[in-house]
C-alpha cells in the first residue's frame, strides 16, 4: 500500500480542518492521492423532511441522513410535519429518540409553531426552545396576522429563528402546478405566485414590527425576491432560501410526472431568471433542498394526484455547480457558503462540520434507483450533472464512501 503523500494531504486540508482529514485511515487518504479530487466542507440543508415519527414508510431518519451523506451533507434541520407534530416537549422526544439512536449526520428538528402545525393555538415554544434547530409549521402558513405577530414575538424572545413557509390558502384554489403556461395548455388548475409573496409581504411587515428573527424558505417566485431585498435594505432581520429545482427547471420544463410536483412549484423563466440574480446579489441566502420523500405508488398518481414533494439531497450539489459555478454565475466557494457556512451561521449550528471530497470533473447521469433515501421521485432523474462525492466524514467517522 502507497503511503499518502505530504502534497495530497496539505491539498485535502486547504478548505477544511487538517485535523478532520488527517484523522482519516492511511488507505483512505491513499486513495485521493491524485489531483482530481476536491475536499469540501461539509454542506448543511436548513429544509429536509425525514418523515418519522408517522410516516416511516416515505423515509425514516436512518436512510434521509444516509442520503444526506450521500449528497456531501453533514448537517441538516428536519421540519416537523410528523405525527405527532413536534409541538410540546413529549411530542418532540418522539422525535429525538430516533435521531439520538439512528442519525448518521448531525439531525436538528424544528420546532412547531402551532399545536398540530394547525395555526390556532401556540405551540409549547418557551418549553422546546432549547432543544430544537428553529420554529415553522412549515408545509402550512399561518393564515391568522394576529397569531403570526404573537409568534413572531415569542420566538425573538428565545433568541431562535421562525421560518415560515408562506401561502395563503385563500389564494391556492385546488391548485396543482404554477399557473403558467404549461396549466394552461394541459388544463391544470394554478397556484399563483400571488400566495406566496402576499404572505411575504405581511410577514415581512410584521418582522419589522416585532424584530423577530424571520426566515423565507423555499421562494420560488420573482416577487418574493423583490421584497425580501427591498426589506434586507430596509433592515429588517430576514432570511431566505431556495432550492435548486427553482434555480435550474421552469414550467416549460414540466411533464405529466409526480417528480415534477413540489410546493411551491417551478415557476415561470422570469422567476428562475429572478432567482438566479438573487443568488448572485446575495439576496438569496441559502439553497436547501426541501427533500420531501413519497413513496413509488404515491408519486406514480401524476401531476393531479400525486403529493407535493420531491428528493433533493443527492443531487444538491452537483446541480448547483453543474448550472451555478460551471457557468461563472457563482464561484465555487460562493456556492460552498450557500450551501455550508451561510445556514449554519444564521441559525447558530455549533456542531462538527466535517468534509466530503469530490471530482468536480466528473460526470453522471442521475438514477434515482442508486439513492440512498426511500424516495425516488426528482425532476433531475435521468440528466448529466457535474461532480461526484466520493466520500464524506463527519464527527470523526466516514460517513458515506462511493
Amino acid at each position: 500500500m502507497k503511503t499518502a503523500s505530504t502534497e495530497l494531504k496539505m491539498r485535502l486540508t486547504a478548505s477544511v480542518s487538517p485535523e478532520e482529514v488527517l484523522a482519516l485511515p492511511e488507505e483512505v487518504l491513499s486513495r485521493f492521492d491524485s489531483e482530481e479530487y476536491t475536499c469540501l466542507p461539509g454542506f448543511f440543508d436548513a429544509h429536509v423532511h425525514f418523515r418519522e415519527p408517522g410516516f416511516s414508510y416515505k423515509e425514516t431518519i436512518r436512510t434521509g441522513s444516509l442520503a444526506a451523506a450521500h449528497g456531501g451533507f453533514t448537517g441538516v434541520a428536519a421540519m416537523p410535519n410528523l405525527n405527532p407534530v413536534p409541538d410540546s416537549l413529549p411530542h418532540l422526544e418522539e422525535e429525538l429518540t430516533p435521531i439520538r439512536r439512528d442519525a448518521a449526520i448531525f439531525v436538528s428538528p424544528y420546532g412547531a409553531l402551532t399545536v398540530g402545525e394547525k395555526g390556532t393555538e401556540a405551540s409549547d415554544i418557551e418549553g422546546m426552545a432549547p432543544f430544537v434547530f428553529a420554529f415553522s409549521d412549515d408545509g402550512k402558513g399561518v393564515q391568522d396576522e394576529g397569531m403570526m405577530r404573537d409568534l413572531m414575538a415569542r420566538v425573538r424572545e428565545t433568541g431562535k429563528v421562525l421560518a415560515a413557509h408562506c401561502e395563503v390558502n385563500a389564494l391556492l384554489h385546488g391548485g396543482v402546478i404554477h399557473d403558467g403556461a404549461f396549466a394552461a395548455a394541459h388544463g391544470y388548475p394554478g397556484i399563483s405566485s400571488a400566495s406566496e409573496w402576499k404572505m411575504i409581504e405581511r410577514d415581512l411587515r410584521l418582522a419589522a414590527e416585532t424584530g423577530c428573527p424571520y426566515h423565507v424558505c423555499h421562494i420560488s417566485a420573482k416577487e418574493s425576491v423583490s421584497l425580501i431585498r427591498d426589506a434586507k435594505a430596509s433592515g429588517v432581520d430576514v432570511t431566505c432560501e431556495t432550492a435548486p429545482h427553482y434555480l435550474v427547471f421552469c414550467d416549460e420544463d414540466l411533464a405529466e410526472e409526480g417528480r415534477y410536483k413540489m410546493n411551491p412549484p417551478v415557476r415561470g423563466r422570469e422567476d428562475r431568471e429572478a432567482l438566479i440574480e438573487g443568488i448572485a446579489d446575495g439576496t438569496v441566502d441559502m439553497i436547501a433542498t426541501d427533500h420531501a420523500p413519497h413513496s413509488a405508488e404515491e408519486k406514480a398518481k401524476g401531476l393531479s394526484g400525486s403529493p407535493f414533494g420531491v428528493v433533493g439531497l443527492e443531487t444538491a450539489f452537483p446541480a448547483v455547480y453543474t448550472h451555478l459555478v460551471l457557468p461563472g454565475i457563482v464561484t465555487l466557494d460562493r456556492a460552498v457558503g450557500l450551501m455550508s457556512s451561510n445556514p449554519r451561521k444564521r441559525f447558530g449550528v455549533t456542531a462538527p462540520v466535517g468534509f466530503s471530497v469530490w471530482d468536480l470533473n466528473e460526470t453522471e447521469k442521475i438514477d434515482p434507483a442508486s439513492f440512498l433515501s426511500m424516495g425516488k421521485a426528482t425532476p433531475f432523474a435521468y440528466k448529466t450533472l457535474t461532480a461526484v462525492n466520493h466520500l464524506t466524514a463527519w464527527n470523526g467517522i466516514i460517513v458515506y464512501r462511493k
